[in-house]
């Protein structure tokens, strides 16, 4: 049976708290895309009423990670291939804006601790304790966002950041080690280059490539997602 885990909730914003914790159980594989979402089952699993709960719930079905049903109660909302569409065009535009300024505005020193943290990267190829690199992969995008120095930019990726990881969650069950390092070489040299419309090239690629592939493993070879214009 698997271990009840212990969350220390504190008295002030505890539906925000709570929120966060059913987003990290999602993320985690506790909860799944089309999952019952039961109220008094995490009321009970985190010593607090159900209130806070269905406070967090509402909260959630507003970031459109959960769907409430009538006479059903709330589940997690099921990812249709449009929603990975949206997500997906939606990165394009942004990430690539992101990395073309990130090209003139990130610091030598930014680019050279990027690298480092690359290298070490690629010393967890061989490292048996590390199963993947989805995480690192997410940090080096997540690290161009900032890079940009656009507020407003990384205020639009925090709004759809968990969309983001719930997609590279499913997708990075079906990738490699070797295959995060190899493909996220490219924006780091893109970085390197300084050449802004390279960089803005390669990141459209990149995400596109992504998405294909999430289709593909999605069994989804309907021509109709491939013609769609690629924004």
């Amino acid at each position: 049976m698997r271990e009840t885990k212990k969350f220390i909730i504190e008295k002030q914003n505890i539906s925000d708290e709570i929120s966060e914790i059913i987003k990290q159980q999602i993320l985690e594989g506790e909860l799944n895309p089309g999952d019952r979402i039961i109220e008094t089952k995490i009321a009970k699993e985190l010593n607090v009423s159900q209130t806070p709960v269905r406070e967090a719930i509402r909260k959630l079905a507003g970031e459109d990670i959960v769907t409430i049903i009538p006479n059903r109660g709330p589940s997690v909302r099921l990812l249709e291939m449009e929603d990975v569409f949206e997500i997906y065009s939606l990165r394009a535009v942004y990430e690539s804006l992101a990395i073309r300024l990130a090209v003139k505005n990130a610091s030598d020193e930014d680019v050279e601790n990027l690298s480092r943290f690359y290298e070490n990267m690629k010393v967890k190829l061989n490292d048996n304790s590390v199963s993947s690199l989805l995480q690192d992969s997410h940090f080096l995008h997540q690290s161009i966002i900032y890079l940009s120095k656009h507020k407003k930019l990384i205020h639009m990726y925090k709004t759809i950041s968990f969309q983001i990881s719930l997609v590279n969650r499913i997708l990075g069950s079906q990738s490699t080690k070797q295959k995060e390092v190899d493909q996220h070489w490219e924006l780091l040299d893109a970085l390197i280059r300084r050449d802004p419309d390279h960089a803005e090239s390669v990141m459209k690629s990149h995400i596109k490539r992504s998405y294909f592939e999430f289709a593909a493993i999605n069994g989804e070879s309907d021509a109709a997602f491939k013609q769609k214009e690629w924004f």
